[in-house]
């Protein structure tokens, strides 16, 4: 005779199947199950990914703006010997030509100083420029190269200069560091200019082109 077991009743299946299907909580606990724990996260990631690839154009882009306005050295032609003698006549026409420059960049260097030279071709760079977001960013990397207290390259300015730049960068144009630029030209004139003149820099390269002269 066939024992009579609960296993088979209505009842017990229903409770198996409850069990097997995880609604054994009971309806007490209806709703009460925690959402998918990967949705927000995989927001949030997403998120800081498309954050960190903008922080990181931004970069790009500032590193670009920095490469492209300190070249190593300007480009231009070997200087005659006309040009070479004309630089001892004024601090003017060594300045106005590449090859000046370039000479004078060379000698900066020698003395630590050679920010004071790339600020002011910044500076004059940034004077070209038509672009307003571009003149902004150009404007932002020159505070931090030259002006920054915090930056290894900052140039001698005094208190006065310092508020100008301070109040013109609310609102950064061509000019927002005309004064700087300005003083920063007159001390490399006084200064270091006299000593460029009498520098083997200056003395070398003039024999050089004269003793060319003289072969030719």
């Amino acid at each position: 005779m066939l024992s009579s077991s609960p296993q088979g009743t209505p009842e017990v299946c229903q409770q198996q199947a409850a069990e097997a299907s995880g609604s054994s909580l009971g309806p007490q606990h209806a709703g009460s199950l925690p959402e998918c724990p990967t949705v927000l996260p995989a927001r949030s990631h997403l998120c800081l990914t498309v954050r960190n690839q903008d922080e990181e154009r931004a970069r790009r882009t500032s590193h670009e703006l920095r490469a492209e306005s300190i070249p190593n050295c300007e480009e231009s032609p070997t200087p005659t010997l006309e040009e070479v003698n004309a630089w001892a006549q004024s601090f003017d026409k060594l300045m106005i030509t590449p090859a000046g420059r370039n000479a004078f960049r060379e000698f900066l260097r020698t003395e630590f100083s050679e920010e004071n030279m790339l600020f002011w071709m910044a500076c004059e760079e940034l004077k070209q420029e038509s672009n307003k977001s571009v003149i902004e960013e150009k404007a932002r990397l020159i505070y931090e190269d030259y002006i920054s207290i915090l930056s290894p390259k900052e140039v001698s300015l005094d208190s006065r200069v310092r508020e100008v730049i301070n109040r013109n960068m609310l609102e950064p144009s061509q000019h927002t560091f005309d004064d700087a630029q300005l003083q920063i030209y007159t001390l490399m004139h006084r200064d270091s200019y006299p000593r460029f003149m009498n520098s083997a820099i200056y003395k070398d390269l003039l024999q050089s082109l004269s003793e060319k002269s003289i072969k030719a």
